[in-house]
């Protein structure tokens, strides 16, 4: 995993590119309900008089639902469009919202379905700003910055996210403040969809499939790793709120997971600030595991201050991971499956954090708040074991017969080079 000198112009480069600060804009403003839907459901369902189990299980319609979505819209924007699909959904996942808002939680069944209509069509924004990128910046090198910068952005997003939750349930209500994020996600789905890039964006043909993208035996293999990804860092979530009760000090909770945050953001701009040689599926099994290897001192648990660097320490690979992990996604995604696969990718790792903080919540309460930090670092572990274990079929990327995004749909990459993704090289 050697590096050569950092690429040239790095991030300002990204984001100078026509319509590309529009695109990742949009795209983070478009995520942001369902970036802070568990902790809104949470202080909604308090506000109207409901208990933290109902809480719960509104977050798990929400949260399951959300997981089947975006798959299936993800493979209706690889046959439809972008414009078509991920607009309808954002207005329907908001009226979803909206209806919870508005009518409460006096009438149960109504109040599942809510928040079920707005997770199952939660639009597929993550996945289409990266099948969007190459046509935006031409350059492989360029796109794999790309893939760096959104890694980097998430981690502002979900900083920011709950920071502008708290602020709008402070000036209004809980209600309003559900309103008001899902408005914002429809204006920046919206901001996405009315681009050039997403208007004459277009998959490349793709065989019928009833699998679509989980037929590529790659893909499956990177999704079983990232599922395990999930579950280290949802058991964290939980394992954290443990140590702070045990410390007897609540806010310690919000400051690990800001430390946690702060290490992916630095890592995830070292990482995007290099150009990196070698096959990306063998630097992912370091990342990975250099990942699992920082979640392991989380298990000694010392006092607040330098648990609060440890917790710096365990982010440090978690957005370069997921960056290079894109990168993989996209070599080994079937032709013209490429926005159902990044879905498939965010599914999984969803799936696996919702199961990670099930599986801790037990843990914690049988043998301690140390075993919850234990369950992060064995799913480290496992995770890079299956990237281990499957490393002969992600050695062998799918090989499309045609570049993966046609020039003609390069709107403003602004140069002469060709647009090739990074599977197109072996």
């Amino acid at each position: 995993m050697a590096t050569e000198a950092p690429a040239r112009g790095g991030y300002l480069d990204i984001l100078r590119a026509p319509h590309a600060a529009r695109l990742l804009a949009g795209t983070l403003l478009g995520r942001l309900p369902n970036g802070t839907g568990p902790i809104a459901l949470t202080l909604f369902v308090r506000d109207q008089g409901g208990s933290y189990t109902l809480a719960g299980g509104l977050i798990a319609a929400y949260g399951v639902a959300t997981a089947v979505g975006q798959p299936l819209l993800g493979r209706a924007v690889d046959l439809k469009g972008q414009p078509r699909v991920q607009l309808p959904a954002a207005v329907l996942s908001a009226l979803g919202m909206a209806l919870l808002a508005l009518t409460g939680i006096g009438h149960l069944p109504l109040a599942y379905a809510a928040v079920v209509l707005a997770g199952l069509f939660t639009p597929p924004l993550e996945g289409g700003l990266r099948a969007l990128w190459p046509s935006v910046l031409g350059r492989e090198d360029r796109v794999h910055r790309a893939y760096a910068l959104d890694a980097v952005a998430q981690e502002v997003m979900f900083t920011a996210g709950p920071l502008l939750l708290t602020l709008l349930v402070s000036l209004w209500s809980p209600a309003a403040a559900l309103l008001v994020i899902n408005l914002l996600g429809v204006l920046g789905a919206l901001a996405v969809v009315l681009s050039a890039p997403s208007r004459t964006w277009r998959s490349a043909p793709r065989e019928a499939h009833w699998l679509g993208a989980l037929r590529s035996p790659g893909l499956l293999a990177l999704l079983g790793s990232f599922f395990f990804v999930g579950l280290a860092l949802g058991s964290i979530t939980v394992a954290a709120v443990a140590y702070a009760d045990d410390r007897g000090t609540p806010s310690v909770y919000g400051w690990l997971m800001a430390a946690l945050g702060l290490g992916a953001l630095l890592g995830g701009v070292a990482y995007g600030a290099r150009r990196w040689t070698g096959t990306p599926e063998r630097r992912l099994r370091v990342l990975v595991l250099l990942l699992a290897v920082c979640y392991l001192p989380l298990v000694l648990t010392p006092g607040p201050v330098a648990m609060t660097g440890l917790s710096v320490l365990s982010g440090v690979f978690l957005a370069p991971a997921l960056a290079c992990a894109f990168i993989v996604v996209d070599r080994h995604a079937p032709r013209g499956t490429v926005t159902e696969a990044f879905s498939w990718l965010v599914t999984t790792f969803g799936v696996g954090s919702a199961l990670g903080s099930a599986v801790a919540g037990p843990a914690v309460e049988l043998a301690g708040t140390v075993t919850g930090f234990a369950v992060a670092g064995a799913g480290g572990l496992i995770a890079f074991l299956v990237l281990l274990a499957t490393g002969r079929v992600l050695g062998a990327p799918v090989a499309p017969d045609a570049p993966a995004v046609d020039a003609r749909h390069a709107v403003g990459a602004g140069a002469p080079t060709p647009v090739h993704s990074e599977k197109n090289t072996h």
